[in-house]
């Protein structure tokens, strides 16, 4: 201001004709757009393309959290106890048979079907099973020896696939993996359904992991949207 004044002296203009100019110096600055605020105001907004996509995934969100709200996963089944990983396709449960003898699951999430004739007084068209991978590991206590079975876990019933035995102190390559279990003599796949059926691994079984993985489903996909509408959001 100081040095506006001395310039205006030094011009010899009058008080009244440097108030007036002084005055529309301001309002002409007034006027002048702030580049600073410029560059804010084109960094936060959104395009219109960028807003639709958001607008749809919370949109999807709200419905996904209001139509099947989940609910908190359990924690255990039975004397097993069930831990989740967020964000991964798989369940772990744990648990003990007698004293010597642990027991250890891993299940997927959904992956795979089939189709079955409908029954009931509709009985018109297929329903829809949904199918989960089961890897069932049984270990003596000191972990010198396991036994695995992999299996196909259905709403109603567990098929096992596969059973072979484990060495943990010897390497080996590829271990020999067994026949196929269809292929057992019916006696033999009769005991071995009894021998898991006793630990736990049941029909029972089948209900509580179809059941928990309905729900983790549902957990994933909200907390999937989520991070989506996270990231578009930046």
């Amino acid at each position: 201001m100081a040095l506006l004044l001395r310039t205006l002296q030094k011009s010899r203009i009058s008080p009244s004709h440097s108030s007036r100019t002084l005055i529309s110096w301001v309002r002409c600055q007034s006027l002048l757009p702030n580049p600073q605020s410029r560059d804010i105001t084109t960094s936060t907004a959104k395009s219109p393309f960028q807003s639709n996509i958001l607008r749809i995934i919370r949109n999807e969100i709200e419905y996904q959290s209001d139509y099947a709200p989940p609910h908190q996963p359990a924690t255990e089944f039975k004397s097993f106890s069930v831990e989740d990983c967020p964000g991964e396709q798989c369940i772990v449960m744990k648990g003990k048979f007698g004293e010597d003898e642990n027991i250890k699951m891993e299940a997927t999430m959904f992956d795979g079907f089939m189709t079955v004739p409908r029954t009931g007084l509709d009985a018109s068209g297929r329903d829809v099973r949904l199918h989960i991978s089961l890897l069932v590991d049984i270990s003596k206590v000191d972990g010198s020896e396991e036994i695995e079975f992999l299996c196909s876990v259905w709403p109603n019933r567990i098929e096992i696939q596969k059973l072979y035995k484990l060495r943990r102190t010897k390497i080996t390559g590829q271990p020999y993996m067994g026949p196929n279990f269809g292929n057992l003599k019916y006696d033999f796949q009769t005991a071995i359904r009894e021998f898991l059926r006793v630990r736990g691994i049941d029909s029972e079984l089948c209900f509580f992991l179809h059941e928990y993985m309905m729900n983790k489903d549902r957990i994933e996909l909200i907390q999937w949207l989520r991070n989506l509408n996270s990231f578009i959001a930046k």
